[in-house]
């Protein structure tokens, strides 16, 4: 009977206390959930996604709940880096949870710009790694056309590459044609992981005004509805590249974890469900503990990819 087993899995070089982490956007910069459970208990904070300057995002209306989960077009507001790096970063240096910057931009040079920032201050502030969206399907600039070709992928992370020693976790659309060439592309251009899937296109519409209820027209579909697209495109990647994969996509529970995680996920990301509750993240590393104690299984890392086909 194991009675400890190990949770630890290592993403990207950097070792995590457990494969639970926080999806961008859904979490804010963490302080807006320590009332809830101890941050040092996660394995990895994702930040809510910055951009080099400041940006008020989309206008309003711009979250709609739909069927099994919600439409979003914020338009990565964010307060900018320097705000970040000047009254975000600090208060989570109390916490020994690993931090990852979740980063945006409208132009390679902007990109390169921000990276460079955050490396200047990455030892002081204790950053961990980036997440570099290349899939954002709510602004008009830049955001996922960056992730639609392979071609743009490479360049674009070969440039953030040259520009940092940070570890680099791609985030993928899911609205492509062929998400394994999006991967490999990636890969090859110096990712040190990846993380999939980012919401997917969606609208919604008012029958009485017979207008958009998102101001923006689209919006990002996440929450449980995509889980199965998730699972599936993750198991794709999975098979296609030699860097640790992240799952993200509909997890509320335990169970949506453990898929992720036995169809390739070495580590997952929670999102949507944060909102509904506030102590899922633990829930789920609680119990993906007690799974591996039922089932007699003393490492997680036995079941990444352990899918039986």
């Amino acid at each position: 009977m194991i009675n400890n087993p190990n949770l630890e899995v290592e993403i990207a070089g950097v070792k995590l206390k457990n494969p639970v982490m926080t999806a961008s956007g859904t979490f804010g910069y963490g302080e807006e959930f320590s009332p809830f459970f101890d941050l040092d208990k996660l394995g990895a904070m994702v930040l809510k996604g910055i951009t080099l300057k400041p940006k008020m995002g989309n206008p309003p209306p711009r979250i709609i709940e739909t069927p099994s989960g919600m439409l979003n077009s914020i338009g990565l507001q964010n307060v900018g880096v320097e705000m970040l790096i000047k009254e975000k970063l600090p208060y989570l240096q109390k916490y020994n949870t690993l931090v990852i910057i979740n980063i945006s931009g409208d132009t390679i040079e902007e990109y390169v710009e921000l990276v460079r920032r955050l490396e200047e201050v990455s030892k002081e502030m204790e950053i961990t790694g980036l997440e570099v969206n290349i899939s954002c399907p709510n602004v008009k600039k830049g955001g996922m056309a960056w992730g639609t070709d392979a071609k743009s992928t490479y360049k674009i992370i070969s440039n953030i590459r040259k520009a940092t020693h940070l570890p680099l976790i791609v985030k993928l659309t899911p609205n492509v044609t062929d998400i394994k060439t999006i991967a490999q592309a990636a890969e090859e251009a110096g990712a040190d992981a990846l993380s999939l899937i980012n919401a997917l296109l969606g609208m919604a519409v008012d029958i009485d005004s017979r207008e958009p209820k998102l101001a923006n027209i689209s919006g990002g579909l996440s929450g449980p509805a995509i889980k199965p697209v998730a699972l599936w495109l993750v198991w794709q990647v999975f098979q296609t590249v030699n860097i640790p994969v992240i799952g993200i996509g509909g997890i509320i529970k335990v169970e949506d974890a453990l898929e992720f995680i036995i169809a390739g996920a070495r580590a997952i990301e929670i999102g949507t469900a944060n909102f509904i509750n506030p102590r899922v993240t633990i829930e789920i590393i609680d119990g993906i503990e007690k799974y591996l104690i039922e089932n007699n299984i003393k490492d997680v890392n036995e079941l990444v990819g352990s899918m039986k086909i």
